[in-house]
């Protein structure tokens, strides 16, 4: 992620440009890599409220938080949502320290991510990120999912 950082010609984009205007590299580079939208969520039918677990999706990497197959994602799990800043709002459930979340309420970049800090680990060292908290779900029965309903809001 440094190198993503030090190839951006304006480190401090975000502050400048709508979501709608970022590059690639720069929409790409916002994200903290926490792993949180990578978990597991179940929703109440009756209520809408959505409950995040402690299982990962299969191709999230436990410990370094990031997709092992990002470029082909939807391929193996086709579920997988595509983020861009027409759909951000309908997801609703994207954790509220999320960088595209933020972003799009008119919040600023926290301290710790990692394009403010310049330091790729500091999302793990406050313990945002999931690292080596969580389960894959290749371990885990999809009847089994709400045993693993985390108290903590996201």
């Amino acid at each position: 992620m440094v190198g993503a950082m030090e190839r951006l010609a304006n480190p401090r984009f975000w502050k400048e440009k709508p979501l709608s205007e970022l590059t690639n590299g720069e929409w790409e580079a916002l994200c903290d890599g926490c792993g949180r939208c990578c978990l597991r969520k179940l929703e109440d039918d009756e209520t809408g409220e959505v409950f995040y677990t402690g299982v990962a999706c299969l191709l999230l990497n436990i410990h370094s938080c990031r997709c092992t197959s990002y470029a082909d994602r939807a391929r193996y799990v086709p579920e997988c949502l595509q983020l861009t800043p027409k759909t951000i709002p309908a997801y609703h459930w994207l954790p509220l320290t999320c960088a595209y979340r933020r972003l799009a309420e008119g919040k600023d970049l926290p301290p710790w991510h990692p394009l403010v800090s310049g330091d790729p680990e500091s999302v793990h060292l406050e313990e945002i990120s999931v690292r080596d908290k969580v389960v894959s779900e290749r371990f885990v029965k999809e009847d089994d999912l709400e045993a693993y309903v985390l108290d903590e809001t996201f």
